[in-house]
C-alpha cells in the first residue's frame, strides 16, 4: 500500500466503519487493564458519546502534569484528551490531532459541555484536523508542547520515522513522549 492508500483505509475504517468499540475487528484495540482510580474519576465525567468511540490500546497519560501544553497524535474521539484536560487543569491546554472528520466532531461536539462539567471557565481543549506526520501544518508550532502521547495510532501511521521527527519538532526541551500502541517486528 501506498501513503495515500494507508491513509484512506485509516479514514474508513475509523471515520465510516466503526460506530462504537463494540464494532472493532480486532481484539488489539482493547486496554486490558483498568485505569488508576485517578484517571476512571475523570473518565466519569467524560461525555459517553465520547467513550463509546474510544479504540485505544493502553492509558498513556501521566501524572503530574497540571499547568501543562499536551498534544495527543490521533487523537480520535477525544477520550484521552478529555482525560488530559482533568490532569492539566484550567491553566493547561490540551490539543488533539487526527485525520478522520468523523472522530473531530465527536470530539468538538461536547468540549463546551465538558468545560462547565469540569468547572472551568473556559475550555482548554481544542481539536485539529491534519495528520500527524506532518504537525505543522495542523497548527502545531514546534517548541509548544510540553508532553506528547499517542494511543494505539504511530502503528498505523505510513511514516513512523516522519512521526517521531513531528514529535521531537513539537515538543518543548525537556518534553516527553507517552505512547500505547502495537509493534512486531518483521519476521
Amino acid at each position: 500500500m501506498n501513503t495515500e492508500e494507508v491513509y484512506s483505509s485509516v479514514k474508513e475504517y475509523y471515520g465510516e466503519v466503526l460506530k462504537s468499540s463494540s464494532d472493532l475487528k480486532t481484539s488489539a484495540c482493547c486496554t486490558l487493564k483498568a485505569p488508576h482510580p485517578t484517571i476512571e474519576k475523570i473518565l466519569d465525567k467524560v461525555p459517553d458519546e465520547i467513550k463509546d468511540k474510544y479504540y485505544g490500546c493502553g492509558t498513556p497519560l501521566p501524572f503530574g502534569i497540571e499547568g501543562l501544553s499536551v498534544l495527543d497524535l490521533g487523537s480520535g474521539s477525544g477520550r484521552d484528551c478529555y482525560v488530559a484536560a482533568g490532569l492539566v487543569g484550567p491553566k493547561g491546554s490540551v490539543y488533539g490531532v487526527d485525520m478522520t472528520p468523523a472522530q473531530l466532531s465527536v470530539a468538538e461536539a461536547h468540549v463546551e459541555e465538558y468545560t462547565k462539567t469540569l468547572g472551568y471557565d473556559k475550555p482548554n481543549l481544542h481539536f485539529r484536523n491534519g495528520y500527524i506526520e506532518f504537525l505543522e501544518k495542523a497548527g502545531i508550532q514546534p517548541n509548544s508542547m510540553d508532553i506528547v502521547i499517542s494511543n494505539c495510532v504511530i502503528n498505523l501511521s505510513p511514516n513512523k520515522r516522519l512521526v517521531m521527527e513531528e514529535v521531537y519538532k513539537c515538543l518543548r526541551e525537556g518534553g516527553e513522549l507517552y505512547f500505547s500502541d502495537v509493534y512486531c517486528s518483521r519476521r
